[in-house]
């Protein structure tokens, strides 16, 4: 029985409605930090068994611009992986570690897992970076543009590659 002139709990609607909106909040507050692509034609690729083996720009990606976007925060790759950056005072634990990722992977493997992550497991938490179909709760100021263009996803490719160890 509730007191007389009390207010009924208002904490499960609340947490329901906030929760609703948290996903596509996040999702925008990503895409709307600098360094991400800006309004872009996709390029064409073809995905050939687990890997886009040829690079999406034509041409080798810059390795010291690929390295510099994964320790950026507004790339997210250091919020859930970590990896050979010693400066980076916090780094994530949610996914695999970049180390070594030049060893366990070819380019092209790495390139269809920064581009499209869920043709390669469809319960992925990773982001699709180059990817701007079928995805769901996404800010009317984000449709329609990919999180890396080509080139950067090239310099992540040829930056991840490097790592061998």
């Amino acid at each position: 029985m509730r007191n007389p002139g009390s207010r009924p709990s208002r904490r499960k609607s609340l947490v329901r409605r906030t929760h609703r909106v948290s996903g596509p909040i996040l999702a925008g507050a990503l895409l709307a930090l600098p360094g991400f692509a800006a309004a872009e034609e996709l390029r064409s690729y073809a995905v050939t068994g687990d890997a886009i083996p040829t690079s999406l720009t034509g041409a080798p990606g810059d390795a010291a611009r690929g390295r510099a976007l994964a320790v950026a925060r507004t790339s997210t790759c250091i919020l859930c992986h970590s990896g050979p950056f010693p400066e980076e005072k916090f780094q994530g634990d949610l996914a695999p570690s970049l180390a070594g990722a030049g060893s366990r992977w070819s380019e092209g493997q790495l390139r269809l897992r920064l581009v499209d992550a869920s043709r390669l497991n469809a319960a992925t938490i990773m982001p699709s970076y180059y990817r701007i179909d079928g995805l769901h709760r996404v800010g009317t100021a984000w449709r329609g543009k990919p999180i890396l263009s080509a080139g950067q996803i090239e310099d992540m490719v040829a930056y991840l590659a490097t790592l061998r160890e």
